[in-house]
């Protein structure tokens, strides 16, 4: 009788498998089997590429002539360490009663990449159907649909000719580059930093990233302070008064003068004083005055870069410590895939939402979690998501976003503190998309003293909708106090100017010079830093901008912990355990000043991103591999010739 062989990337994922296929048959040496069903698995990767010297002993040694170094057939080798479980994997997938054979690796480029490499050096039983599975978690229903369901391996082939180019583009560029320019500038190097010897080591991904955050400690170090003066003045009647800011206007008797630094601020305190001279004992006119109500949604939902900018905020814990612990909610079934690019959900998942909030209900027993579980089943919140901006098939590509399963409880309660409350953070971001918009009522005002015009404005919340959960909770004490004030003010201006109307005259209290200053722009934190290598280098604070802007971002969701770990490790960069800042070493300052001046588009993250995009497109059919490869070989010859006559 014929058999069926899956294949997982690692034990504890095989485990989950045998328990949805209902395998209860005794573990035998790396696999389980039982009558109809035989799950293996790998260890991470089995497979690697091999270094230069296995092509040719000659070239162990970093020499010009034997440089660049392109491969026309790639040697791959088995990872010495594993090399006892790719044995039985291979033994498995060539058993002659082996009639169909399930990847069920991970579900992305990477996992694809893994699974393909022991598919190439085993050889499995040709007359093996091969068939891949693709699931966005790993609870029992969503393991059975994904092998109910699984396709042809052959529909996943311009993924698996994506993963391959990926691998050969950073071994390429890697191996070439930091050969070449070791040879002609590690000698300097090694100088310059007291060292007896010293290498480059320069990636596709991790140099542009190298550049992004020694460019923003050079913006920080250059940065000049500049000094400005603010008109402020207060308006009001016998009892009350308002604050409102001074900018130019076109009638302004300053307007396009020298002597300003901004629309609304003057390069000198004496240039200031000499409009509220000007000002002094004029009558005050409300120009303008607006009211109107706002919404705001909730924002969208989780997808990795998002979460670990997160985390770094809320936790001060690195990218790739996130990731860990993601992965972990993961394969305990409780969250959905972590590896996603996607805040939206797709039509299919948003119609079965229900069964994810209704298994958190029950499952969930936080007290917290369960209040706005009831306050949405008592005001009777709708969880028909798919006219929202929370659903959107088309901007999914392999997953939809991180979200819990509301399955995976009976593992809840044995994980550690940080991973139950980064699991929470998951829900709660889930759940405030089902609340409503919170609301705010806004006036804002125009006041003209003589040709001046003063702005002011009133916001206060009217209702939290969404707030409520994710309105963040400061231990702070000043903090909090800061915003009651805050609050205050806002409610008083709002008051103060439902009084008035458009026409109307006001008092002139008085005018008071406020000064101002310019600010350096922040460094990144291990969070930040992803979320501008997602926006191909830049960091936009704004999250609906963010969203707007979003393309081929710099490395994958999969990788990007792991370039920064790897630039910390090689002591390029340095990352401060409890504020997470990032800042350049001495060393990597001087490997920017080398990539800078002999390649310097390998520092640009347009470049970078442009690649990421290249291998998109070989995903998704849009050009073929033999296309992307020749211009990966013309780009590195290019560049060979370029530098070599510079020597």
């Amino acid at each position: 009788m014929g058999k069926k062989l899956l294949i997982t990337e690692k034990p504890s994922v095989a485990m989950e498998f045998a328990k949805a296929l209902k395998i209860t048959t005794n573990r035998k040496n790396g696999y389980l089997e039982s009558e109809s069903w035989i799950i293996t698995w790998c260890v991470g990767h089995l497979v690697t590429m091999s270094y230069p010297e296995k092509y040719d002993e000659k070239l162990k040694w970093w020499r010009l002539e034997t440089l660049p170094f392109i491969p026309e057939d790639w040697k791959y080798e088995i990872i010495p360490a594993v090399q006892n479980q790719f044995q039985i994997v291979k033994e498995l997938m060539r058993r002659e009663e082996i009639e169909e054979i399930y990847n069920a690796g991970d579900s992305g480029r990477e996992g694809e990449y893994i699974q393909r490499l022991v598919f190439m050096m085993a050889k499995p039983n040709p007359k093996a159907k091969m068939k891949r599975v693709w699931i966005d978690s790993q609870t029992e229903e969503e393991i059975t649909r994904g092998i109910r369901e699984a396709k042809d391996l052959s529909e996943y082939d311009s993924l698996s000719d994506s993963a391959y180019l990926r691998a050969k583009e950073d071994y390429l560029i890697g191996i070439n580059f930091s050969r070449l320019l070791s040879i002609i500038y590690g000698r300097k190097l090694a100088q310059s930093l007291k060292e007896d010897k010293a290498s480059i080591s320069v990636g596709r991904v991790m140099t542009c990233v190298l550049g992004m955050i020694v460019e923003r400690e050079r913006e920080i170090r250059n940065f000049v302070k500049t000094k400005y003066y603010k008109i402020i003045g207060e308006f009001g009647d016998e009892t009350d008064s308002f604050k409102a800011e001074w900018k130019v206007n076109e009638k302004s008797m300053v307007y396009e003068s020298p002597k300003l630094y901004n629309e609304s601020g003057f390069k000198k305190e004496e240039e200031a004083k000499d409009v509220i001279t000007n000002l002094t004992g004029k009558e005050a006119v409300i120009e303008q005055l607006k009211k109107s109500k706002q919404k705001e949604n909730a924002p969208l939902l989780f997808n990795l870069a998002e979460i670990q900018n997160e985390c770094t905020k809320r936790f001060k814990i690195k990218p790739d410590e996130t990731l860990e612990i993601i992965q972990n909610l993961y394969e305990k079934k409780l969250v959905t895939y972590p590896r996603t690019d996607a805040r939206v959900l797709s039509t299919a998942v948003a119609k079965e939402i229900s069964k994810n909030l209704n298994g958190i209900a029950r499952g969930l027993k936080e007290e917290e979690i369960q209040g706005y579980l009831q306050k949405m089943i008592n005001e009777k919140y709708s969880t028909n998501l798919e006219k929202t901006k929370y659903v959107n098939d088309s901007k999914i590509t392999d997953h939809y976003a991180i979200i819990p399963t509301g399955q995976g409880f009976e593992n809840y309660t044995t994980l550690p503190d940080l991973q139950k409350q980064i699991y929470k953070v998951i829900v709660k971001r889930f759940l405030a998309i089902f609340y409503p918009p919170a609301e705010y009522n806004k006036i804002q005002v125009t006041i003209k003293v003589e040709n001046e015009t003063f702005y002011g404005s009133g916001k206060v919340c009217v209702k939290q909708g969404f707030l409520e959960i994710l309105k963040p909770k400061s231990t702070e004490k000043e903090k909090k106090e800061e915003e009651k004030t805050e609050e205050k003010q806002e409610n008083h201006n709002l008051d103060m100017l439902k009084k008035w109307k458009k026409g109307q005259k006001i008092e002139v209290k008085n005018f008071e010079i406020k000064d101002a200053e310019t600010s350096p722009p922040s460094r990144y934190n291990s969070g930040s830093i992803i979320l501008a290598m997602e926006n191909a280098g830049k960091l936009i604070e704004e999250e609906e901008l963010r969203e707007q802007i979003k393309g081929a971002g710099i490395g994958t969701s999969a990788t990007r912990a792991e370039i920064m770990k790897k630039l910390e490790k090689i002591s390029y960069i340095e990352i401060n355990t409890k504020t997470q800042i990032i800042t350049p070493t001495e060393k990597g300052e001087k490997i920017y000043d080398i990539v800078f001046a002999s390649m310097p588009d390998m520092l640009n993250p347009k470049l970078t991103a442009s690649w990421e995009k290249g291998l998109d497109m070989v995903a998704k059919r849009e050009i073929k591999p033999e296309e992307f490869m020749i211009k990966l070989k013309n780009y590195i010859h290019n560049k060979f010739n370029k530098l070599v006559i510079k020597m």
